[in-house]
């Protein structure tokens, strides 16, 4: 029997979480598979925690410290799930993510596909208008649309990814340095490195809205002192320190002071950016 460990996190969506737990234990798992869901509650104050365990008792609840955000929180629901059980994957899963019946079963079957040499990360698209919104892209930032066929990526986003144990134990987990964003694109990246492959899903896998907005402090009409407060939230997507940290390992120091450099030039003069 292999085993899956499923994990998530999140913070005062209830609705989503639930219905994204509803759909995933719709999923049609393979005969020889099972799966765990470790979940993390990072402060939710809405009563994410008491629905769920109403609803879905099996699931394994992390009490998170508040702050952990989403790299942080999906750090620490991965390492409760490593010292729990020997599990042969680790699917990364957001909670506004809504699962096909078929999703898990096409992750496995290209993963198997590629011999588990592989990252697999899964193609969504949006419920009103079937365009794609997250999954796999090409080095030049290019989504990479499902055509039937397992396509290479170069980087992934972090909606529904699936990791075997090899690559786990070779690359390890999500680094913990980064508190929201930048952590999957990293672990792919550092994952390359390695020598194994990012693959995206012959299909779509089910549906998850995009966020088409910029960070607020992107914006002219943001308040000076309220871009400064948005750029340096763990949410503003381009944290000076982390992204400079994040270039530095995996391109070069020239590219990371340079982006360091035009990330405050454009903070002081958005208009400069169409």
């Amino acid at each position: 029997m292999k085993r899956i460990a499923i994990l998530l996190t999140c913070y005062n969506r209830k609705d989503k979480t639930i219905a994204c737990l509803r759909y995933l234990y719709n999923c049609i798992i393979p005969i020889d598979h099972n799966f765990d869901v470790f979940l993390v509650d990072d402060g939710c104050t809405d009563g994410t925690s008491t629905e769920i365990s109403e609803k879905y008792p099996q699931v394994n609840i992390i009490v998170g410290t508040g702050s952990l955000f989403w790299n942080r929180g999906m750090y620490l629901a991965w390492t409760t799930a490593k010292n729990t059980k020997n599990y042969d994957f680790y699917l990364w899963l957001n909670d506004d993510t809504i699962l096909s019946h078929q999703a898990i079963g096409e992750m496995l079957s290209c993963e198997k596909e590629q011999n588990s040499k592989a990252i697999v990360c899964g193609a969504f698209c949006s419920s009103v208008d079937s365009t794609f919104t997250y999954g796999g892209k090409t080095i030049d930032g290019k989504a990479l649309i499902p055509n039937g066929k397992i396509q290479s990526c170069y980087t992934i986003n972090g909606n529904c990814v699936l990791i075997n144990k090899e690559i786990c134990a070779t690359v390890g987990l999500l680094d913990p340095i980064y508190p929201h964003a930048i952590g999957d694109y990293e672990y792919g990246l550092r994952a390359m490195k390695h020598g194994f492959d990012l693959i995206t899903t012959r299909t779509y896998i089910g549906h998850c809205e995009g966020n088409n907005l910029l960070p607020k402090w992107c914006y002219s009409s943001t308040p000076f002192i309220e871009r400064c407060k948005s750029l340096y939230s763990p949410l503003g997507y381009s944290h000076p320190k982390y992204f400079f940290i994040f270039e530095n390992n995996h391109y070069s120091l020239k590219q990371a002071v340079k982006h360091y450099m035009t990330i405050h030039l454009r903070l002081l003069i958005p208009s400069l950016w169409k």
